[in-house]
């Protein structure tokens, strides 16, 4: 596991589109990561490192964890202009080899480029779509659904993991040790001894001592086949939302944790009874699993700041690829602009694994 270089809150610059294009192969890819036409905009441009992609969570094959070799992430997303118009804005893997750090006079591949590039601009715009031999829909090609092939297995246990997390400034030390603890309380709770209601109703009374939440794995009280509700409130960008209480969003979920087709999730649980802005109304998604884009029958909302934290994800713990969480409008009150309000304060603009995410 690499231990050196580029941490959370470094400047850095991303090379020229030439520089790029130097780098990548007959796919525009570099180790199996695709360079998608998306992130042209931002050559040339500075940026913090938002968090350091060491390791990520693939949610192509059955989620599990997955580790990254030399990636950043920045404040970037993808707006999915060359994919459909996907609505994920998935954070963007950025290879080491597309960066530099600001405070360094490094020409990198450029002196080469000119000799050695197999990959043009068109070659990465042809390459983020495969047009179906029949004439149906085609076929989208991204990093979100590359990610198995640009990454090397990850066990949850390898605990250099963590020590990366803690170094690169991803996570807290208290934030890791909270997230040991939980898990390990999480894993005598699964395990079938029947203490179950008696550990939850335990962790409830004591997760202050920690600045943590009620436990983030209940399930909801409506039997599994049942009609789950829904509500309609038309929200836009910009309006405020209030969060309902996790109790008040237990009542609109099955016993599986659904509402309608989607998952509710642990790790939306830090954001109940919070205050934040609509960013935007999902409609659209590329379906990881397959790269065919899918439109939900019933419009989610993305809420401003709002991302998975991976705290309570089962063997991806802090996952720093930030997907945004996905919302039911059930699971939101609006509120008005003079109510004292949240936005930002514990994340940066992830969500739901894909897998997880509501389609219908």
């Amino acid at each position: 596991m690499k231990t050196k270089g580029l941490r959370v809150g470094d400047w850095v610059e991303v090379r020229s589109k030439a520089e790029i294009l130097g780098t990548l192969d007959a796919d525009g890819r570099l180790d199996g990561m695709p360079f998608m036409p998306e992130m042209f905009a931002f050559c040339g441009q500075r940026f913090q490192v938002y968090k350091r992609a060491h390791k990520t969570c693939d949610t192509v094959f059955p989620i599990r964890g997955r580790r990254v070799d030399r990636a950043m992430h920045l404040e970037t997303r993808c707006d999915g202009s060359a994919h459909g118009g996907c609505q994920a804005g998935c954070l963007v893997f950025w290879k080491e080899a597309w960066l530099k750090p600001v405070s360094v006079s490094d020409p990198g591949p450029r002196d080469a480029a000119s000799a050695t590039t197999v990959c043009s601009e068109a070659n990465v715009q042809a390459r983020a779509q495969v047009a179906d031999a029949h004439g149906g829909p085609p076929t989208y090609v991204c990093q979100a659904t590359r990610l198995p092939y640009a990454t090397t297995r990850l066990e949850w246990w390898d605990l250099r993991q963590y020590v990366e997390d803690y170094w690169s400034g991803n996570v807290g030390l208290w934030r890791i040790i909270c997230g040991a603890v939980f898990s390990a309380y999480h894993h005598v709770n699964q395990a079938g001894l029947g203490v179950g209601p008696a550990m939850e109703w335990l962790y409830d009374r004591f997760h202050g001592i920690w600045r943590g939440t009620t436990y983030p794995w209940k399930a909801g009280v409506i039997p599994e086949g049942q009609p789950t509700p829904g509500a309609t409130l038309d929200l836009q960008p910009g309006e405020l939302v209030r969060v309902k209480s996790h109790d008040e969003i237990l009542r609109t979920l099955t016993v599986n944790r659904e509402n309608r087709g989607m998952k509710w999730d642990a790790e939306l649980v830090p954001y109940c009874g919070e205050t934040y802005r609509v960013l935007k109304r999902v409609t659209r998604i590329i379906d990881e699993k397959t790269g065919k884009m899918m439109e939900m029958k019933n419009p989610c909302i993305v809420l401003d700041s709002v991302v998975c934290e991976a705290r309570y994800s089962r063997c991806r713990m802090f996952c720093p690829r930030g997907i945004y969480s996905f919302w039911r409008e059930i699971w939101l009150e609006r509120v008005t602009d003079s109510a004292p309000h949240s936005s930002g304060a514990r994340g940066r603009g992830l969500g739901l694994p894909l897998s997880e995410r509501g389609t219908r």
